[in-house]
């Protein structure tokens, strides 16, 4: 079983901003503490200014998960499993988000702004958070992913 994660890392770029702030607020009242790593309006930006500096906490240990938005949620995914330590999932619905954790130990949601709605972004941060991996036959291809064997 894994120890409980209390603090999360959260960032953006302007196509997630309103989410963010959205899954801030939310997670904050369920009792977890957020590192947000921007961005702080909806003002345009280059997301790996923002997701690079989240993915490096999470590679270093310094926080254990993470949540990364942008429009479809794939250039946020790109850029944080540069990450020998990464395992961002892009996910849009439940099945794949459960299945995220339990079969690839993903530590780094990655959600679509665009084409999902705001509650449904929040059911998949709740799923994603308290999900376990499942282990077992699934150990050796999540160490194959990192190149560990």
């Amino acid at each position: 079983m894994e120890d409980k994660i209390d603090q999360i890392a959260i960032a953006s770029d302007h196509a997630g901003f309103e989410f963010k702030e959205y899954i801030k607020l939310n997670i904050s009242k369920l009792g977890y503490n957020v590192k947000d790593f921007g961005t702080f309006s909806s003002d345009r930006v280059d997301y790996p200014d923002l997701i690079h500096p989240l993915a490096s906490a999470v590679n270093s240990g310094i926080v254990k998960m993470g949540i990364i938005l942008c429009g479809s949620g794939n250039g946020v995914a790109m850029v944080a499993n540069k990450y020998k330590g990464v395992r961002a999932a892009v996910c849009w619905n439940e099945e794949i988000t459960k299945l995220a954790r339990l079969h690839n130990n993903a530590n780094i949601l990655a959600l679509p702004a665009r084409f999902i709605t705001e509650s449904l972004a929040f059911e998949l941060v709740k799923i994603f958070l308290t999900t376990g991996f499942e282990g077992g036959r699934h150990e050796l291809r999540v160490a194959k992913i990192q190149n560990l064997i």
